[in-house]
C-alpha cells in the first residue's frame, strides 16, 4: 500500500524512522514501566537528549505514555507492537541468511 493509497502510512513511519524511536517502543514491549534511567539502559546507546525528545515524540503520537512507575506503552502502543511480533522471528532469519551469505 503506497502512501498516496493511505496517507497515515507516511507520518507514522516518519515517526518510527526517527533515531532510536523502534528501540525505545522495543525496550517497552513486555509492558513493564521503567524508570527514564533503566529505558536509557535498555535501548543503549542514546543520549538523555536524545531519550527525551524520543519520549516527547512517542507520548505526542499516544504510543507512551508516564506514570509513578515510570514509562509504560499505552494500549496503542501496545497494538502496534503486537503487530510488529514478527519482527523479532523475521530478524532472526533474515539473520542467518546474511551471516550464510557473507560465508
Amino acid at each position: 500500500m503506497s502512501h498516496k493509497e493511505n496517507p497515515a502510512i507516511g507520518p507514522l513511519l516518519s515517526l518510527l524512522e526517527s533515531r532510536y524511536a523502534i528501540r525505545v517502543l522495543w525496550a517497552l514491549k513486555d509492558n513493564h514501566p521503567q524508570t527514564f534511567r533503566l529505558l536509557q539502559d535498555s535501548v543503549g546507546g542514546i543520549t538523555p537528549n536524545t531519550l527525551n525528545t524520543r519520549i516527547k515524540e512517542l507520548r505526542a503520537a499516544g504510543l507512551l505514555d508516564h506514570s509513578s512507575s515510570g514509562y509504560a506503552v499505552t494500549a496503542l502502543g501496545a497494538d502496534l507492537l503486537k503487530r510488529m511480533g514478527d519482527l523479532s522471528a523475521f530478524a532472526t532469519k533474515w539473520s542467518a541468511i546474511q551471516a550464510k551469505n557473507n560465508a
